[in-house]
């Protein structure tokens, strides 16, 4: 675990409530990046590293860069509680094709009746602090439903660090096929002692590409790990929603052979390799994706997706083979 990772860890130590939200994205890039060119994208900051991993598949992450926030907080009740501190967000770019910003910050469940000196929040870093006691259960449902204007909105950091990377002279923003960026926000509650195991309580699909998560966190649980999760969780998502609008633009049934071929090679060109759910996970949080498998059941439908593809790629193909069989001597 590095220097700023053990920082993060402590933080969630005394956090009751952690939140954020995740943007994810097909990288506007004729081509895949490679490893160097993904790290070269990445490089937030020249003080550290891009973390690059090439199994079970090419993944690379940012640094977190820090940005300061002093506002109030979004409240389901309409409690006005004002918040100090620092929110993190750090870049991914999986295979050299999906790209994603995730924004993420920790509330402890009291703070100081006034305000601090930016060194105490700076070395706090993905932190926050409230004025006076934390109603968490109403910040929780506040930020899932949305911040108002001049309230924190922590998905405003994650869609402008991914405007900043879309503007990346790397990118010759021609993608292989078109498509939908999607939002994924969450919010993790701490349980009390004795809660060893996270857990889902709600998932939602909402209009506008949004997605709504809330999950139930043992104490102590580490926010960057919680954010690994909602990030994975995202990530899945958005290909099965990719993948699913792309069968639905093919004209299955309608259109010649070549058409089909044509409208389904996107999948199999650029898609249908990155299904790995639970890569990277910790086994805590990794074991969160047995429930997301009952229930609503991404692999079964990702699998019957593949299967269909398939099928009308070696349905179309058959009549090809019999012309050339038939034309040769």
């Amino acid at each position: 675990m590095s220097p700023r990772e053990s920082r993060d860890h402590d933080q969630g130590a005394g956090a009751v409530l952690l939140c954020g939200e995740v943007r994810t994205c097909l990288l506007p890039a004729h081509q895949a990046l490679d490893v160097r060119a993904a790290a070269q994208l990445l490089r937030l900051r020249a003080d550290e590293r891009v973390l690059v991993s090439e199994r079970p598949n090419l993944y690379a992450r940012s640094p977190d860069a820090l940005t300061g926030v002093d506002c109030p907080l979004p409240s389901a009740s309409g409690a006005k509680v004002r918040a100090v501190g620092t929110v993190a967000a750090r870049g991914a770019l999986t295979e050299g094709r999906v790209l994603q910003t995730s924004a993420r910050l920790s509330l402890t469940a009291r703070g100081p009746d006034h305000r601090q000196p930016w060194g105490h929040y700076l070395v706090r870093p993905g932190l926050l602090e409230p004025f006076g006691r934390l109603p968490r259960e109403a910040v929780a449902e506040g930020v899932l439903a949305g911040a108002r204007r001049g309230e924190l909105d922590v998905g405003l950091i994650a869609d402008g660090l991914l405007t900043r990377l879309l503007r990346h002279p790397l990118l010759d923003q021609r993608p292989p096929f078109k498509s939908r960026p999607t939002r994924l926000r969450w919010t993790a509650l701490t349980a009390g002692p004795g809660t060893d195991r996270p857990v889902i309580e709600r998932l939602t699909l909402a209009e506008d590409e949004l997605r709504t998560l809330a999950l139930r966190v043992p104490s102590g649980a580490d926010p960057a790990e919680v954010a690994a999760l909602c990030e994975d969780l995202a990530l899945h998502d958005w290909l099965l929603t990719t993948l699913v609008r792309l069968l639905d633009g093919s004209r299955l049934g309608s259109a010649d052979g070549t058409a089909v071929v044509r409208a389904l090679r996107p999948a199999v060109d650029h898609l249908l390799h990155l299904w790995m759910p639970r890569a990277r996970l910790d086994p805590a949080f990794a074991a969160l994706w047995d429930a997301l498998e009952e229930r609503p059941g991404f692999t079964r439908q990702w699998e019957a997706l593949v299967r269909r593809i398939r099928d009308q790629l070696a349905l179309h193909a058959i009549p090809a083979l019999h012309q050339e069989a038939v034309m040769a001597p």
